[in-house]
């Protein structure tokens, strides 16, 4: 496993702890299943390790979209101040 220094996304111990609470909860009343922290933090791991990146790279191609629409509206806005 990936120690976390590396990774695309890095979550602090509060966030971290939160998600492992959720994968436990998730895991008793969708499946029936007595998941311990130690399988729910295996199980974020895997799942951070796998998808972190592709979702972190997402968000940066939908901030930079978002990022270069704004700024088509500004260069708009500008020439609007043409006398």
């Amino acid at each position: 496993m990936n120690s976390g220094s590396n990774r695309a996304v890095n979550l602090t111990n509060e966030e971290k702890n939160r998600l492992i609470q959720d994968i436990i909860y998730y895991f008793e009343t969708e499946r029936d299943e007595k998941l311990g922290i130690i399988g729910s933090e295996k199980i974020l791991d895997f799942f951070i390790d796998t998808l972190g990146t592709a979702i972190y790279n997402k968000a940066l191609d939908d901030a930079k979209l978002w990022f270069n629409k704004r700024m088509e509206d500004m260069e708009a806005d500008f020439y609007t101040l043409y006398k």
